[in-house]
Protein backbone atom coordinates (compact mmCIF):
# COMPACT_ATOMS: atom_id res chain seq x y z
CA UNK A 1 0.00 0.00 0.00
CA UNK A 2 2.47 2.29 0.88
CA UNK A 3 4.73 1.33 -2.30
CA UNK A 4 1.64 2.34 -4.22
CA UNK A 5 1.26 5.66 -2.83
CA UNK A 6 4.66 6.50 -3.09
CA UNK A 7 4.13 6.01 -7.16
CA UNK A 8 0.63 7.95 -6.61
CA UNK A 9 2.17 11.09 -4.91
CA UNK A 10 4.60 10.92 -7.42
CA UNK A 11 2.27 11.29 -10.37
CA UNK A 12 0.39 14.29 -8.67
CA UNK A 13 3.81 15.53 -7.39
CA UNK A 14 6.79 15.83 -9.34
CA UNK A 15 8.21 18.00 -11.84
CA UNK A 16 7.73 15.46 -14.72
CA UNK A 17 8.38 16.52 -18.26
CA UNK A 18 8.09 12.89 -19.67
CA UNK A 19 5.41 12.24 -22.36
CA UNK A 20 3.54 9.47 -24.74
CA UNK A 21 4.86 11.06 -27.66
CA UNK A 22 9.03 11.51 -26.90
CA UNK A 23 11.06 12.58 -29.67
CA UNK A 24 14.06 14.79 -28.65
CA UNK A 25 15.34 17.16 -25.89
CA UNK A 26 15.27 20.61 -25.54
CA UNK A 27 18.48 22.05 -23.72
CA UNK A 28 17.72 25.38 -22.71
CA UNK A 29 19.91 27.92 -21.39
CA UNK A 30 21.86 31.23 -20.79
CA UNK A 31 24.41 32.03 -23.33
CA UNK A 32 28.22 32.05 -22.66
CA UNK A 33 28.48 34.62 -25.06
CA UNK A 34 26.10 37.19 -23.26
CA UNK A 35 23.68 37.07 -20.39
CA UNK A 36 20.32 35.76 -22.28
CA UNK A 37 18.71 32.87 -22.76
CA UNK A 38 19.04 30.37 -26.09
CA UNK A 39 17.86 27.30 -26.75
CA UNK A 40 19.14 24.56 -28.43
CA UNK A 41 17.16 20.87 -30.02
CA UNK A 42 18.87 17.50 -29.79
CA UNK A 43 17.37 13.84 -30.99
CA UNK A 44 19.75 11.51 -28.94
CA UNK A 45 20.50 14.19 -25.79
CA UNK A 46 24.05 14.32 -26.63
CA UNK A 47 24.22 16.39 -30.16
CA UNK A 48 22.28 19.57 -30.28
CA UNK A 49 21.17 22.24 -32.98
CA UNK A 50 21.38 25.52 -32.08
CA UNK A 51 17.64 27.44 -32.53
CA UNK A 52 17.91 30.78 -34.41
CA UNK A 53 22.09 30.21 -34.25
CA UNK A 54 21.96 30.42 -30.49
CA UNK A 55 20.95 34.05 -30.36
CA UNK A 56 18.38 35.05 -27.70
CA UNK A 57 14.95 33.73 -27.98
CA UNK A 58 13.27 36.83 -26.74
CA UNK A 59 15.12 40.47 -26.02
CA UNK A 60 16.30 39.82 -22.27
CA UNK A 61 15.48 43.77 -21.39
CA UNK A 62 12.03 43.16 -21.94
CA UNK A 63 11.85 40.59 -19.17
CA UNK A 64 14.66 41.29 -16.48
CA UNK A 65 13.08 44.48 -15.67
CA UNK A 66 15.76 44.79 -12.86
CA UNK A 67 19.46 44.35 -14.68
CA UNK A 68 18.40 43.25 -18.12
CA UNK A 69 20.17 39.78 -18.25
CA UNK A 70 17.97 36.32 -18.02
CA UNK A 71 20.94 34.15 -16.47
CA UNK A 72 20.65 30.35 -15.36
CA UNK A 73 17.38 29.62 -17.28
CA UNK A 74 14.83 26.82 -15.79
CA UNK A 75 12.40 25.19 -18.22
CA UNK A 76 9.31 22.84 -17.27
CA UNK A 77 5.97 22.17 -18.60
CA UNK A 78 3.10 23.56 -16.47
CA UNK A 79 0.91 21.80 -13.96
CA UNK A 80 -1.74 21.20 -16.93
CA UNK A 81 0.62 20.39 -19.40
CA UNK A 82 -1.13 22.94 -21.72
CA UNK A 83 1.86 25.15 -21.79
CA UNK A 84 5.16 26.23 -20.17
CA UNK A 85 6.82 28.01 -17.26
CA UNK A 86 10.69 29.31 -16.90
CA UNK A 87 12.44 31.12 -14.21
CA UNK A 88 15.98 33.09 -14.69
CA UNK A 89 18.11 34.91 -12.49
CA UNK A 90 17.45 38.91 -13.32
CA UNK A 91 21.33 40.08 -13.63
CA UNK A 92 23.60 41.78 -15.78
CA UNK A 93 27.40 40.94 -15.04
CA UNK A 94 28.48 43.15 -18.15
CA UNK A 95 26.44 46.06 -17.24
CA UNK A 96 26.64 46.13 -13.17
CA UNK A 97 30.19 45.35 -13.11
CA UNK A 98 29.54 42.91 -9.91
CA UNK A 99 28.41 39.47 -8.76
CA UNK A 100 25.26 40.34 -7.03
CA UNK A 101 21.48 40.61 -7.91
CA UNK A 102 18.67 41.68 -6.75
CA UNK A 103 15.84 39.08 -7.72
CA UNK A 104 14.32 36.98 -10.34
CA UNK A 105 11.99 36.57 -13.77
CA UNK A 106 9.41 33.99 -13.70
CA UNK A 107 8.09 33.21 -17.37
CA UNK A 108 5.19 31.46 -19.08
CA UNK A 109 4.45 30.25 -22.78
CA UNK A 110 1.55 28.59 -24.79
CA UNK A 111 4.20 28.12 -27.94
CA UNK A 112 7.70 28.32 -26.01
CA UNK A 113 8.27 30.79 -28.22
CA UNK A 114 6.11 34.29 -27.24
CA UNK A 115 6.90 34.65 -23.45
CA UNK A 116 5.22 36.83 -20.91
CA UNK A 117 6.56 37.79 -17.97
CA UNK A 118 6.54 39.14 -13.70
CA UNK A 119 9.60 40.18 -12.15
CA UNK A 120 10.47 40.51 -8.44
CA UNK A 121 12.73 42.90 -7.26
CA UNK A 122 13.40 41.28 -3.52
CA UNK A 123 15.24 44.51 -2.38
CA UNK A 124 11.08 46.35 -2.54
CA UNK A 125 9.97 43.73 0.65
CA UNK A 126 7.30 42.59 1.79
CA UNK A 127 4.72 43.86 0.06
CA UNK A 128 5.82 42.14 -3.65
CA UNK A 129 4.97 38.75 -2.01
CA UNK A 130 1.20 37.60 -2.01
CA UNK A 131 1.29 36.78 1.50
CA UNK A 132 2.64 39.86 2.91
CA UNK A 133 1.73 39.02 6.45
CA UNK A 134 3.96 36.00 6.49
CA UNK A 135 7.07 36.09 8.97
CA UNK A 136 10.19 37.23 7.24
CA UNK A 137 13.06 35.64 6.96
CA UNK A 138 14.98 38.92 7.20
CA UNK A 139 14.45 42.53 8.88
CA UNK A 140 15.40 44.19 6.10
CA UNK A 141 15.33 43.07 2.78
CA UNK A 142 16.53 45.98 1.36
CA UNK A 143 20.13 44.84 1.86
CA UNK A 144 19.94 41.74 -0.24
CA UNK A 145 22.97 41.30 -2.22
CA UNK A 146 21.62 37.76 -4.27
CA UNK A 147 19.00 35.93 -5.67
CA UNK A 148 20.43 33.14 -7.62
CA UNK A 149 19.48 30.04 -10.23
CA UNK A 150 15.90 29.78 -9.51
CA UNK A 151 14.86 26.39 -10.59
CA UNK A 152 10.64 25.40 -10.49
CA UNK A 153 8.97 21.85 -8.82
CA UNK A 154 5.66 21.32 -9.44
CA UNK A 155 3.82 20.60 -5.70
CA UNK A 156 0.31 19.41 -6.18
CA UNK A 157 -0.21 19.10 -2.57
CA UNK A 158 0.58 22.89 -1.54
CA UNK A 159 -2.41 24.46 -0.05
CA UNK A 160 -3.47 27.97 -0.35
CA UNK A 161 -4.42 29.98 2.52
CA UNK A 162 -8.18 30.28 0.09
CA UNK A 163 -8.39 26.57 -0.07
CA UNK A 164 -6.84 25.95 -3.06
CA UNK A 165 -4.53 23.16 -3.84
CA UNK A 166 -1.08 22.94 -5.96
CA UNK A 167 1.79 25.58 -6.32
CA UNK A 168 4.80 25.58 -8.04
CA UNK A 169 7.92 25.46 -5.64
CA UNK A 170 10.25 28.14 -6.74
CA UNK A 171 13.63 27.26 -5.15
CA UNK A 172 16.57 29.15 -5.22
CA UNK A 173 19.82 30.37 -3.53
CA UNK A 174 19.84 33.99 -1.38
CA UNK A 175 22.43 36.03 0.20
CA UNK A 176 22.09 39.10 2.79
CA UNK A 177 25.14 39.95 4.16
CA UNK A 178 23.84 42.65 6.64
CA UNK A 179 21.97 39.57 8.12
CA UNK A 180 23.83 36.14 7.17
CA UNK A 181 27.66 34.82 6.44
CA UNK A 182 27.01 32.98 3.23
CA UNK A 183 24.39 31.87 0.55
CA UNK A 184 21.56 29.66 1.60
CA UNK A 185 18.60 27.81 0.05
CA UNK A 186 15.62 29.15 0.51
CA UNK A 187 12.26 29.01 -1.19
CA UNK A 188 8.89 30.09 -2.17
CA UNK A 189 5.82 29.08 -3.64
CA UNK A 190 3.93 30.71 -7.19
CA UNK A 191 -0.01 30.00 -8.11
CA UNK A 192 -1.04 28.44 -10.62
CA UNK A 193 -1.16 31.55 -13.17
CA UNK A 194 2.98 31.88 -12.31
CA UNK A 195 2.10 35.26 -11.52
CA UNK A 196 2.23 35.46 -7.31
CA UNK A 197 4.83 34.81 -4.83
CA UNK A 198 5.30 34.09 -1.53
CA UNK A 199 7.97 35.56 0.77
CA UNK A 200 11.14 33.71 1.04
CA UNK A 201 11.62 29.88 3.27
CA UNK A 202 14.65 28.73 4.49
CA UNK A 203 14.94 25.31 2.85
CA UNK A 204 17.95 24.29 5.00
CA UNK A 205 22.01 25.57 5.95
CA UNK A 206 24.36 23.06 6.25
CA UNK A 207 26.92 25.95 7.67
CA UNK A 208 28.37 26.81 4.88
CA UNK A 209 27.91 28.31 0.98
CA UNK A 210 25.28 26.31 -1.20
CA UNK A 211 23.87 27.44 -4.39
CA UNK A 212 22.39 25.70 -8.12
CA UNK A 213 20.15 23.50 -6.61
CA UNK A 214 18.79 20.77 -9.04
CA UNK A 215 15.52 18.79 -7.45
CA UNK A 216 14.03 15.79 -8.65
CA UNK A 217 12.17 12.97 -7.60
CA UNK A 218 13.48 9.18 -8.29
CA UNK A 219 11.02 6.59 -8.67
CA UNK A 220 13.61 4.25 -7.60
CA UNK A 221 13.69 5.03 -3.92
CA UNK A 222 11.18 7.36 -3.33
CA UNK A 223 13.04 10.47 -2.64
CA UNK A 224 13.85 13.60 -3.64
CA UNK A 225 17.42 14.08 -4.86
CA UNK A 226 18.69 17.14 -5.42
CA UNK A 227 22.08 17.61 -6.49
CA UNK A 228 23.84 21.01 -5.48
CA UNK A 229 26.92 23.04 -5.61
CA UNK A 230 29.14 23.20 -2.96
CA UNK A 231 31.17 26.69 -1.76
CA UNK A 232 32.78 25.09 1.18
CA UNK A 233 34.89 21.94 1.31
CA UNK A 234 35.98 19.58 -0.89
CA UNK A 235 34.72 21.55 -4.56
CA UNK A 236 32.52 19.28 -6.81
CA UNK A 237 29.09 18.85 -7.46
CA UNK A 238 27.28 16.79 -4.57
CA UNK A 239 23.62 15.31 -3.91
CA UNK A 240 21.78 15.37 -0.83
CA UNK A 241 18.01 13.56 -0.52
CA UNK A 242 14.68 14.38 1.46
CA UNK A 243 11.30 12.81 1.82
CA UNK A 244 9.51 15.48 0.90
CA UNK A 245 10.35 18.57 -0.92
CA UNK A 246 10.56 21.22 2.11
CA UNK A 247 12.94 18.38 3.54
CA UNK A 248 14.20 17.86 6.27
CA UNK A 249 17.33 17.53 3.57
CA UNK A 250 20.29 14.96 4.24
CA UNK A 251 23.95 16.07 4.39
CA UNK A 252 25.24 15.75 1.07
CA UNK A 253 27.13 12.32 0.15
CA UNK A 254 30.35 12.92 0.52
CA UNK A 255 31.84 9.57 -0.79
CA UNK A 256 30.11 9.91 -4.50
CA UNK A 257 29.76 12.83 -6.03
CA UNK A 258 30.49 14.43 -9.75
CA UNK A 259 34.75 15.05 -8.79
CA UNK A 260 35.90 14.41 -12.66
CA UNK A 261 37.54 18.08 -12.59
CA UNK A 262 39.43 18.01 -9.67
CA UNK A 263 40.37 20.83 -8.64
CA UNK A 264 38.72 22.88 -11.29
CA UNK A 265 35.24 24.65 -10.64
CA UNK A 266 32.01 23.06 -11.44
CA UNK A 267 28.49 24.33 -11.06
CA UNK A 268 24.89 24.32 -12.94
CA UNK A 269 24.05 20.97 -12.86
CA UNK A 270 20.65 19.68 -14.89
CA UNK A 271 19.82 15.90 -14.43
CA UNK A 272 17.55 14.49 -16.86
CA UNK A 273 16.65 11.01 -18.12
CA UNK A 274 16.66 9.65 -21.50
CA UNK A 275 13.63 8.08 -23.34
CA UNK A 276 13.01 4.51 -22.28
CA UNK A 277 15.97 4.73 -19.71
CA UNK A 278 15.87 4.75 -16.12
CA UNK A 279 19.26 5.67 -15.26
CA UNK A 280 20.22 9.61 -15.36
CA UNK A 281 22.19 12.04 -17.26
CA UNK A 282 24.03 14.99 -15.35
CA UNK A 283 24.56 17.97 -17.59
CA UNK A 284 27.14 20.58 -15.50
CA UNK A 285 29.58 23.81 -16.97
CA UNK A 286 33.23 23.36 -15.79
CA UNK A 287 34.24 27.10 -16.06
CA UNK A 288 38.16 27.05 -14.89
CA UNK A 289 39.31 25.75 -17.99
CA UNK A 290 39.57 28.27 -21.01
CA UNK A 291 37.76 27.18 -22.96
CA UNK A 292 35.07 26.16 -20.76
CA UNK A 293 33.88 22.75 -20.86
CA UNK A 294 29.93 21.60 -20.96
CA UNK A 295 29.60 17.92 -19.60
CA UNK A 296 27.19 15.63 -19.33
CA UNK A 297 28.00 12.69 -17.49
CA UNK A 298 25.86 8.92 -16.25
CA UNK A 299 24.60 8.20 -13.09
CA UNK A 300 22.37 5.52 -12.25
CA UNK A 301 18.91 5.06 -11.70
CA UNK A 302 19.53 5.99 -7.74
CA UNK A 303 20.74 9.16 -9.53
CA UNK A 304 24.75 8.20 -7.91
CA UNK A 305 27.87 6.08 -9.20
CA UNK A 306 28.79 9.40 -11.44
CA UNK A 307 30.71 8.32 -14.48
CA UNK A 308 31.59 8.88 -18.11
CA UNK A 309 31.25 12.73 -18.66
CA UNK A 310 31.48 14.30 -22.28
CA UNK A 311 31.22 17.49 -23.60
CA UNK A 312 27.89 18.43 -25.30
CA UNK A 313 27.92 19.00 -28.79
CA UNK A 314 26.87 21.64 -31.37
CA UNK A 315 25.64 24.16 -29.03
CA UNK A 316 26.95 27.60 -29.38
CA UNK A 317 27.83 29.15 -25.79
CA UNK A 318 26.21 26.43 -23.86
CA UNK A 319 26.15 27.45 -20.13
CA UNK A 320 24.29 26.62 -16.63
CA UNK A 321 20.68 25.76 -18.26
CA UNK A 322 18.19 23.20 -18.12
CA UNK A 323 16.76 20.22 -20.11
CA UNK A 324 13.16 19.16 -20.85
CA UNK A 325 11.76 16.46 -23.41
CA UNK A 326 9.71 17.59 -26.71
CA UNK A 327 6.95 15.67 -29.08
CA UNK A 328 7.63 15.98 -32.25
CA UNK A 329 5.34 18.67 -32.57
CA UNK A 330 7.49 20.95 -30.67
CA UNK A 331 10.59 19.83 -32.09
CA UNK A 332 9.41 20.77 -35.55
CA UNK A 333 7.93 24.06 -34.44
CA UNK A 334 11.21 25.10 -32.87
CA UNK A 335 13.16 23.91 -36.22
CA UNK A 336 10.91 25.99 -38.32
CA UNK A 337 10.74 29.12 -35.94
CA UNK A 338 14.16 28.89 -36.24
CA UNK A 339 14.56 28.70 -39.94
CA UNK A 340 12.34 31.62 -40.46
CA UNK A 341 14.10 33.72 -38.19
CA UNK A 342 17.30 33.17 -39.70
CA UNK A 343 15.94 33.89 -43.27
CA UNK A 344 14.50 36.91 -42.23
CA UNK A 345 17.51 37.91 -40.77
CA UNK A 346 19.41 37.07 -43.73
CA UNK A 347 16.89 39.44 -45.83
CA UNK A 348 17.67 42.44 -43.79
CA UNK A 349 21.58 42.08 -43.67
CA UNK A 350 20.74 42.18 -47.33
CA UNK A 351 18.91 45.01 -47.46
CA UNK A 352 21.00 46.83 -46.32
Amino acid sequence: MLYVLTIMMCVISCADNTLKDDYGYLYCHMSDRGEWTAYAISRDGYHYEDIIGGDPIFDPEEHARIEGGTRDAYITRSYDKKGYVMVTTDMCVRKSRVWDNYGIDLLRSDDLIHWESVTFDFRKGPTIFCNADAPDVYADFSTIDRVWAPQIFWDAEYLWPNGDKGGYMVYYSMLNREEEQYDRMYYSYADKSFTCLTKPQLLFDWGYATIDADINYLESDGLYHMLIKKEGGKPGIYTATAPTLQGPWSEPIEDDYVDFEGRKKCEGSSAFQLVGDSTWRVAYIEYSSKPKNYRICKADKYLRNFSDPINIEGVTGPQHGSFMRLTKKEYKRLQQWSAKEMARREQNVQAK
